[in-house]
């Protein structure tokens, strides 16, 4: 690994680590106290000075301590986030291996229900929920352009080139790339609140509109994750009299062929869900206009942390909730008993 060893490499990540935190050079006491290597000062010093031959830190001439180079950045990117990457890979080669397996018994499953029920019925694909930033990286494409690369933690990466209004020189490029990745790593969309945009701004200086451009492509690598919705059942709703006026029946079977609305009740849904993981909309309290006469009892479904989807029912607001609810809890015990235990 370039001449680095184990230690080498414990030592330089946590140099990074500690430097993206503080935004001060690092000191070789301080890596004492975080690392599980049980080494003296001296020797981590003497670590800390091999990593500086090699080009991975630079030690600024204000302070004795070190920060890490472009190498040492570059480096961190492509071997010290191995580890997160595999686990997530080990969950993407799970969910692609049984993909087929999985939109065959989510289809089975949205028909079983409605003919259980005689309601129609909707299942989400298992999306990944509370994505969160991995890694952010500016770097200059020429005087005028500005390339930003933002990694998530499900490895989805969006590139977005920004256009230079002022010049940028390397310093303040690399303060940039501390600024993002110090205030940004680990945090999902919702957590990114206007304070800490705020505060970002204002430490970007003239350079302050480099924050919203790259704030808009961590909200776009979020949406690039796709959904797919399974549904059934949509004529049992010419049985209740109360919606099979035709207007109201091509709307609600309109609504549940083209889709594009039933993803807003599943963002709504997983959002929403309380302890049981069953949510219950009736008339008006739904997020689809279509549905304002019906009711919609949705359920989330977790295949493994953070990886869930929604089962959803709609019908009338006399439905029979009692048994709408102990189907969808029973489905869901199918659901995990099918792909959770598979994956482990």
């Amino acid at each position: 690994m370039d001449g680095l060893d184990e230690r080498k490499v414990k030592i330089l990540e946590a140099v990074i680590r500690t430097y993206l935190e503080t935004g001060e050079p690092v000191g070789s006491r301080t890596i004492s106290k975080y690392t599980d290597l049980n080494l003296s000062s001296a020797t981590i010093r003497n670590e800390m000075s091999d990593l500086e031959e090699l080009g991975y830190i630079i030690s600024p001439h204000t302070s004795a301590g070190r920060i890490p180079s472009d190498k040492g950045y570059r480096f961190y990117v492509d071997h010290l986030l191995e580890s997160k990457e595999k686990e997530i890979s080990d969950l993407k080669d799970f969910v692609i291996e049984h993909t087929g397996k999985m939109d065959h018994v989510l289809k089975q499953m949205a028909k079983m229900l409605a003919k259980t029920t005689n309601y129609a019925t909707m299942i989400s694909s298992p999306q990944y929920r509370g994505n969160k930033v991995k890694f952010i990286q500016l770097s200059l494409l020429d005087e005028h352009q500005l390339l930003a690369v933002v990694v998530m933690e499900t490895n989805v990466v969006k590139n977005k080139i920004i256009p230079l209004e002022l010049p940028l020189d390397n310093e303040t490029l690399f303060k940039l790339n501390v600024l993002f990745n110090s205030t940004l790593n680990g945090l999902s969309v919702p957590e990114i609140n206007l304070g800490t945009i705020s505060k970002m701004k204002e430490q970007a200086g003239a350079y302050s509109d480099i924050v919203g451009v790259v704030l808009d492509a961590v909200a776009e690598s979020i949406s690039q994750e796709e959904l797919e919705i399974y549904t059934s059942g949509a004529t049992n709703i010419f049985k209740y009299p109360e919606l099979s006026d035709s207007r109201k029946a091509s709307e609600l079977i309109y609504t549940l062929e083209e889709k594009q609305q039933l993803a807003e009740l599943v963002s709504e849904s997983l959002s929403s869900e309380d302890e049981t993981g069953i949510q219950v909309y009736i008339g008006n309290e739904s997020p689809i206009q279509t549905m304002k006469d019906c009711s919609v009892v949705t359920a989330t479904y977790e295949l493994s942390e953070g990886v869930k989807g929604t089962i959803g029912i709609i019908g009338p607001k006399r439905m029979d909730y009692e048994r709408v609810m102990g189907s969808l809890k029973e489905l869901k015990i199918q659901l995990d008993g099918i792909f959770k235990k598979t994956s482990t």
